[in-house]
């Protein structure tokens, strides 16, 4: 199962992208391909991870959020610990 869609079952996920009015489609998370076939995520139950997710909100600006995301591989459960948010313009049409 992608990050993405474990993380979008948290709520508290949920209402921090609500927060900085982004869609559940319009974000992504860097690299999500490249840290799910890590070979650790096979030695343990247990992922945590530095990670990057960027998400493009309906009025805007694009944020980037970075953190530290916690996955439960077993039970299929992630939570994402935001450390910092950072903002930029939508780059012009």
């Amino acid at each position: 199962m992608k990050l993405k869609e474990v993380l979008l079952k948290a709520l508290s996920f949920n209402e921090i992208l609500k927060q900085f009015s982004i869609d559940q489609a319009d974000f992504t998370i860097k690299d999500e391909d490249v840290i799910l076939s890590d070979k650790r995520i096979g030695e343990s139950d247990i992922v945590k991870e530095r990670i990057q997710i960027e998400g493009k909100s309906s009025n805007g600006p694009i944020f980037n959020f970075f953190g530290t995301l916690h996955y439960n591989i077993l039970n299929q459960l992630a939570v994402f610990e935001v450390d910092f948010v950072e903002s930029k313009p939508q780059p012009a049409a």
